[in-house]
């Protein structure tokens, strides 16, 4: 019955909802929010314990070092020019979730991951957007070299790398690098960098965790193992494995059109729902290892590996006999034949995602004296994904089409030689040595793809009487599609700070980097750095960046089918390679790189009795930007082999400017016999269409969803409290407002849907001094949006293109041991 009732969501005003509320009163808001609670906990009614001691109990993260955003040896989160964020195995372990995007969009306030059930392969590798950018705009470092993208092109052609493929149980730390640098690190880092440092601890530690939603569905297990051990005299290894299973979920109504099929055909028993919207169905393994060994007194040899295995499968939509007729109409070409005698009730096509994914370095690091070290490394990096289609058809082929089709595989493979130097020059004049780094790096990657089975992409005689061509659903990639495309790099880069005073430190960043296919490009970066007391300073900086576009984006042609939600017809769509001559004569030229502008400007803080926090303003201007072009019909007399409804190809045809704010403040401190942490984490971000000729430009309305899309506000707080064997946590979750549309090739439809907050609540007690459990509930109070009417005519309730779960309260339990 549930699925036919309307929800009441529980809310309550966190931030200010009006979207007329000008920035700063948000601000103020915020930053009067952290000045409250730091108030209440550092104030003398607070006599239930020592503020200070609590501080000194616990890790102070703001002390640690960091090795994100610089190359300096001795830099730690409160000492660095630019806003980094660190966050230790207790912040990661107490997110519920394998994937690790859903950690840091938890963790970080301007990072944001949907789900996007039945949206073909982003249902499996889901795009994520640090400060509203392209997903392929954040550059992502393991253990400080650079991460591989995943083979998939999503939306606007967006390809960025696939965080679910880490293990979240094989990390030690995260470091989130909120600000430009490609100067620092080439290609992609526009948004920032996020570095992942897997553990290297010795010691063992097992878990099994269970999970589910109060709605009966998405039950999912995990199965945890990490062991670190020394071997030799100077070695020391950590071997991690995962293994997760989850069902799928469904949040769907039956569809008024599968109400109306029942009805005219009372003899059939048509399934409700005749189609799933949720989470899909997941079986995923992985194993790694991180380890290292001295060579001699002066090198390291050190070296980690990535292995993962995940398999897929989600529902696409349901064909009605009454109206496709594409798929169901009969003719004489095919006597006899009526696919009412295969699918009599109809189908919706199962779509599956095979994916292998291999992440390995190796290297050597050491120092040539005690001031001069130097780091030589090579990685190979390669995600490889295999679709499948089951029940379905090629209905242009009659009888001789069959019900299940493998469609093909993309692959995105990169290889990396890299050398980097670091220099501490001692100058009598200053406070400290000047840091001096250097190094080159070449680089290799390549796309394929493999054609699917003939019959999945096989335009069939019946298509000349109106039978729908290719598996209906996803059409396979064709032969003409299929090919290998390489693109080579080189670069070499400049990076120095200065500590000028004790209180005054310079940072500036060049870096060269040459493309084999479209030229070179130089990038700068400026930064600086004020101590207005030990406990106070003043950051800033100025940053070019860029984009280089991949392979896979400049050669590959792809072929894609949707559902019109008005007239709930099929439309074939194709996106064709810029060197295509049909592309070209549409108006197609060569991709260029995106080009970006960041300027920051912060203000940092630390006090003895425990509160830290930061504020930091940026602005990012990117240019050249990425995306599909509008699309064409096919001009007459040109050859349609595919069918294509439509075509378009990707362009680069629109400039930005992103805006916001990021607060992050915490205060640890004694409460009674316990320990007391509480933490604030704010973001609020505008993207705004500055010009270009894309229709974001040129169509009021498209811009708007393109600036709306997601929240501008987003902000986590919680308090996380310790007493005895016990830890408790309590978590509040706030998006604001977004803007959702039907993406219908004609008439489109809009909608608005407001801000939520979630409630977590988690408990924890230490059995013994290495056993644990752990219970918890996400959205305690069982949260949902809006109905997304635009989309009732398909059944969805909720919109696929939330940027939060909408699958209602979650549940979970979790046994840990260590030995």
């Amino acid at each position: 019955m549930w699925l036919l009732q309307k929800r009441r969501p529980v809310s309550f005003t966190l931030f200010e909802k009006s979207p007329m509320t000008p920035v700063r009163t948000r601000i103020a808001h915020a930053v009067a929010l952290m000045c409250a609670l730091n108030a209440v906990l550092a104030s003398p009614a607070q006599a239930h314990g020592d503020a200070s001691a609590a501080a000194n109990d616990a890790v102070d993260t703001a002390q640690a070092v960091i090795v994100t955003g610089t190359r300096g040896s001795n830099r730690t989160q409160f000492d660095t020019m630019a806003p980094v964020d660190v966050f230790n195995r207790a912040d990661i372990a107490a997110v519920e979730s394998s994937d690790l995007n859903d950690v840091l969009a938890q963790l970080v306030p301007s990072y944001v991951v949907q789900r996007l059930p039945m949206a073909d392969g982003q249902v499996f590798v889901r795009p994520a957007t640090l400060r509203g950018l392209s997903p392929d705009q954040t550059l992502v470092l393991v253990n400080g070299k650079r991460f591989h993208r995943s083979a998939l092109l999503g939306a606007r052609g967006a390809q960025a790398p696939d965080l679910a493929q880490i293990p979240v149980s094989a990390i030690k730390r995260i470091e989130v690098l909120r600000d430009g640098a490609s100067a620092q690190y080439g290609s992609d880092a526009i948004a920032g960098v996020i570095n992942i440092i897997l553990d290297d601890t010795v010691g063992t530690e097992v878990s099994v965790h269970h999970s589910q939603y109060s709605e009966g569905d998405g039950k999912a297990n995990e199965l945890n193992l990490k062991t670190g051990f020394a071997f030799g005299e100077t070695g020391k290894a950590s071997i991690f494995g995962a293994l997760a299973k989850s069902d799928p979920t469904s949040r769907t109504r039956q569809r008024a059109d599968a109400i109306a099929f029942q009805q005219a055909h009372p003899e059939l028993k048509v399934p409700n729902p005749v189609q799933r919207w949720g989470q899909p169905e997941l079986d995923s393994k992985r194993l790694g290892f991180n380890a290292s060994m001295a060579l001699s007194d002066t090198a390291e040899l050190y070296g980690f590996g990535l292995v993962s295995r995940s398999d897929g499968t989600s529902d696409f939509n349901w064909r009605n006999p009454d109206t496709s007729t594409g798929a169901y109409k009969t003719s004489t070409l095919f006597p006899g034949w009526d696919l009412r005698s295969v699918y009599p009730l109809g189908f919706s096509p199962s779509y599956s995602n095979d994916q292998d994914d291999v992440q390995l370095v190796a290297g050597v690091r050491g120092h040539v004296t005690d001031r001069l070290g130097w780091d030589a490394s090579a990685s190979y990096g390669r995600n490889r994904i295999d679709y499948h289609l089951a029940n379905s058809i090629n209905a242009s082929m009659g009888p001789g089409s069959p019900t299940a089709f493998y469609l093909g595989q993309l692959s995105q493979t990169e290889k990396i030689l890299n050398v980097n130097f670091n220099y501490e020059l001692p100058i009598a004049a200053l406070p400290q040595p000047v840091n001096i780094a250097f190094g080159m790096e070449a680089r290799n990657e390549t796309y394929g793809v493999t054609a699917g089975d003939t019959a999945s992409w096989t335009v069939g005689p019946g298509a000349a009487v109106g039978l729908d061509a290719n598996a209906n659903g996803a059409p396979g990639f064709s032969s003409r599609q299929a090919g290998s495309w390489g693109q080579d790099s080189s670069a070499a880069y400049l990076d120095v700070e200065v500590p000028v005073t004790r209180a005054l430190s310079l940072g500036g960043a060049a870096r060269y980097e040459h493309f084999s296919e479209f030229g070179g490009t130089v990038n700068g970066k400026l930064s600086a750095r004020y101590a207005l007391s030990d406990n106070l300073a003043l950051r800033g900086s100025y940053s070019t960046g860029f984009r280089a576009p991949t392979p896979g984006q400049s050669n590959t042609n792809s072929t894609s089918q949707g559902l019109d939600t008005k007239t709930l017809l099929l439309f074939t769509s194709g996106r064709l390679a810029n060197n295509d001559p049909l592309a070209v004569l549409l108006g197609a030229q060569a991709l260029k790189p995106e080009k970006s502008k960041n300027l920051s400007l912060g203000l940092t803080w630390k006090t003895p009795a425990g509160f830290s926090g930061s504020v930091d303003v940026y602005d990012i201007k990117v240019s050249d930007r990425f995306s599909t072009s509008a699309a064409f019909a096919v001009p007459a007399g040109v050859a349609n082999p595919l069918r294509y409804t439509s075509v378009s190809y990707f362009t680069n045809d629109f400039d930005t400017t992103t805006r916001g704010i990021d607060i992050v403040g915490s205060h640890l401190s004694r409460f009674g016999d316990g320990k007391l942490n509480l933490t604030l984490a704010y973001n609020y971000n505008t993207t705004k269409v500055d010009g270009g000729n894309s229709s974001l430009v040129t169509n009021a309305a498209q811009r708007q969803v393109f600036e709306e899309r997601l929240p501008r506000q987003k902000a986590t707080i919680s308090g996380n409290y310790e007493l005895g064997n016990w830890n408790t946590l309590a978590r509040v979750r706030y998006y604001g407002a977004w803007t959702d549309n039907s993406g219908n090739a004609t008439g489109d439809i809009f909608q608005r849907f407001g801000a939520r907050q979630f409630f977590d609540l988690a408990a924890s007690y230490r059995i013994t001094a290495g056993q644990s459990l752990r219970v918890g509930i996400d959205n305690l109070f069982d949260t949902y949006p809006e109905e997304a009417s635009f989309q009732a005519s398909r059944g969805l309730i909720y919109s696929r293109n939330a940027p939060y779960d909408t699958d209602g309260r979650n549940l979970y339990v979790e046994y840990n041991v260590k030995f």
